[in-house]
């Protein structure tokens, strides 16, 4: 029996572009002799595989997605979305390299094989944190040496969001994502960090003290925006940077609205 709860299934068309366009850039993917990619849960409509591989291809033309649900009647709806892909009814090549099945946190892939990466977006938010080290522990099983579980959450459009990348030595880094146009201030993720962190949003924990610091630095550099919302993040970034936290990535990700930093320096304690 697939292994896991049935979750509400919201979908929307482009919700997972940001996380998508992060998972185009892991290496486990890049230099994976086989590149086959998961998207675990991805809900009522299939449309999430469909555009997880589309956004790969443009990087690895050789890349595969699997998308698993627990409900067969989600499986049975995507699976009539393939078909129409294959008619050339839709915007997606109809020889995408994109198939459905039944399937939970034990992700049971075919042939023994593995997944370079697991996209499970939305899925831990309904669960209970002490849920949590359980379902990443299975998740990175099914992964190849060196893969990467990609676990997090997003807003229903897609603007704000963060995930945890975890691999066979535990989880490595927690990146945020944002809209920066639309943000009063950057801590309005705080309403959609992954299920490992949203209870310790609270003031003696990392996670709290990286959002503050966050909030000030863009408060701070207000005047840079004049300039636009992505040089006053950047000069935000910079200024977390200068205050002791470890920034990751280069600078082209954080043009995107990205921040990402090692897990370490946000773990609960």
């Amino acid at each position: 029996m697939p292994i896991g709860e049935i979750t509400r299934g919201t979908t929307n068309t482009n919700r997972l572009r940001r996380v998508d366009r992060f998972i185009s850039t892991v290496p486990a993917l890049r230099l994976s002799a086989d590149p086959l990619v998961v998207d675990l849960g991805y809900g009522a409509s299939g449309v999430t595989a469909f555009e997880l591989q589309q956004r790969l291809a443009r990087f690895r033309s050789d890349v595969e997605v699997v998308g698993f649900e627990i409900s067969p009647d989600r499986v049975r709806t995507a699976t009539e979305q393939l078909e129409a892909v294959r008619a050339g009814s839709t915007s997606f090549a109809p020889d995408a390299r994109v198939s459905f099945a039944l399937g939970g946190f034990e992700t049971p892939l075919p042939h023994g094989r593995r997944a370079a990466v697991i996209r499970a977006f939305n899925v831990l938010r309904q669960y209970d944190e002490s849920e949590v080290a359980d379902a990443w522990t299975r998740m990175v099983a099914r992964l190849q040496p060196g893969g990467v579980l990609v676990e997090g959450t997003c807003n229903e459009i897609g603007r704000v969001a963060s995930w945890v990348s975890v691999t066979s030595a535990g989880p490595q880094t927690f990146t945020i994502s944002l809209r920066l146009s639309e943000i009063e201030k950057p801590s309005i993720v705080a309403e959609r960090l992954p299920k490992a962190l949203i209870h310790h949003n609270v003031p003696g924990q990392p996670i709290h003290a990286l959002l503050s610091d966050l909030d000030r630095a863009w408060q701070h550099n207000a005047g840079v925006g004049v300039y636009g919302a992505t040089q006053r993040w950047l000069a935000s970034v910079e200024a977390l940077d200068a205050g002791g936290w470890s920034i990751l990535g280069a600078r082209s990700r954080r043009r995107l609205g990205e921040l990402t930093v090692p897990w370490a320096q946000v773990a609960p304690v």
